[in-house]
């Protein structure tokens, strides 16, 4: 049975090789697991049913767990897990399973310690069969590679969710807009760090060839910091836009702000700025020889 489907990540005869080694899952390990499993062969459903009993008097019950269809779902899932578990058998399948067990966590936002917690509870759910030091040790290995591959999992597919929301949230919060033929305005609102920044290089270039504007008017008025690094992209990008032969303004320029870069020394020779956004706008029609009427 292949449980890889829809994973962000799939595993390698390799890596399971590997993984044993790192967290010490030897045969002999394995063997002790399954002889637990034979012990607990035909109780694990009784033992998951236990387990949602001990749940329902948990914070996250109403939050992920209220839907009886979920639930049923839920304990199919494992049930499968723990029969796999004890079966002593590591491969890429097992892998596979945890990483997309992971995975589910991250997508229905349960957290972490969650997981934690249910692992603790089925460990003393399943002391009982555990016979000897060794069978002990041996559940407790497995159980440790479990959870690092859990954990691994749920961070990746978390982080990428995280990135591409910050993604498609600068997308939104600073669009290149043209105001007028041969005008673009970008706002640029919050923090300006190196990988913003070259985004937004990037989509006024694009977005300067695609208009051939002759201007554009870059507002920071709402940028959280200017600091040296800040300032030395707003350079970077007045200088970049200059080579596509467009001028850029730097607008929303406040004392603060004005003292700031005074403060940390930048050359500021080249970049032309005016202190409020409708001093922009007059200047780029200025430059682009449009009157508009007070």
């Amino acid at each position: 049975m292949a449980f890889g489907h829809g994973l962000s990540v799939k595993s390698t005869t390799e890596e399971v090789k590997a993984l044993r080694a790192v967290y010490g899952v030897s045969q002999d390990d394995l063997k002790e697991v399954m002889i637990v499993g034979k012990a607990i062969d035909g109780k694990v459903e009784e033992i998951v049913d236990e387990f949602y009993i001990w749940l329902r008097e948990r914070d996250e019950w109403d939050q992920y767990f209220s839907d009886p269809q979920r639930v049923i779902a839920l304990k199919k899932v494992q049930v499968t897990y723990w029969e796999q578990f004890f079966t002593g058998k590591l491969d890429v399948d097992y892998v596979d399973y945890r990483r997309f067990i992971g995975e589910t966590h991250a997508r229905i936002g349960l957290g972490l310690p969650a997981y934690f917690a249910a692992l603790t509870n089925f460990l003393d759910k399943f002391s009982p069969y555990i016979t000897s030091v060794e069978q002990f040790a041996a559940v407790n290995r497995l159980l440790h590679l479990d959870a690092a591959l859990t954990v691994e999992s749920f961070n990746r597919l978390s982080n990428k969710t995280i990135s591409d929301q910050n993604k498609a949230l600068m997308e939104m919060s600073t669009p290149v807009t043209s105001i007028w033929d041969g005008v673009l305005m970008l706002p640029i609102v919050g923090i300006l760090d190196s990988k913003r920044a070259q985004d937004l290089m990037q989509n006024i270039l694009l977005e300067i060839n695609q208009t051939q504007a002759k201007v554009v008017i870059l507002d920071i008025s709402g940028v959280a910091v200017v600091d040296t690094a800040v300032a030395n992209h707003i350079i970077k990008i007045t200088k970049a836009t200059k080579l596509m032969g467009c001028i850029c303004i730097v607008s929303g320029v406040s004392p603060a702000i004005a003292q700031t870069i005074v403060e940390l020394g930048i050359n500021v020779e080249t970049i032309t700025t005016t202190a409020s956004l409708k001093d922009a706008l007059k200047l780029a029609f200025n430059t682009v020889e449009v009157t508009i009427g007070e």
